[in-house]
């Protein structure tokens, strides 16, 4: 049993006209590369929602619209007990490169209409990020209840 720190956030940073907001990045625990959405931990003293505007930020160089909670979910409960409150943010802002430039080999708007493609492709693997897409598929953004 992993014991972790506190919660940790993500985003779906959605644009009508482009789609989601996405990271292609390879993790070396497992070898693997694939799309995901930002995310990060939560600082001492900062909101969920201010943690994931910011990890986004960071992440992407976009700096999200309204943050909505769209759900909190444990991605791996049988494993940690470590809670992810997840983000949808309808456009946002390009400010500049992304400051954590590392996160990740490249940032693009992916069609909403691709996302489907890319599950099921499996270039999409991390638990959160797939809990967070499948979220937005099942529940497009007009059909959430308020957070």
């Amino acid at each position: 049993m992993v014991r972790t720190p506190g919660p940790a956030v993500g985003t779906v940073l959605e644009d009508p006209r482009r789609g989601l907001l996405m990271l292609w990045r390879h993790r070396f625990i497992t070898d693997t590369w694939g799309w995901e959405i930002p995310a990060g931990r939560v600082d001492e003293g900062e909101t969920p929602a201010a943690a994931a505007a910011r990890e986004a930020l960071e992440e992407t160089g976009w700096r999200p619209g309204p943050m909505r909670l769209a759900l909190q979910c444990h991605p791996a409960n049988g494993l940690m007990d470590q809670v992810y409150h997840i983000f949808h943010a309808q456009g946002g802002e390009y400010v500049g490169p992304p400051t954590d430039a590392y996160e990740s080999e490249k940032v693009e708007w992916i069609p909403v209409s691709d996302l489907r493609g890319i599950i099921q492709s499996g270039e999409m693997k991390d638990g959160l990020s797939l809990v967070a897409v499948l979220h937005r598929l099942a529940l497009p953004p007009g059909d959430h209840k308020s957070g």
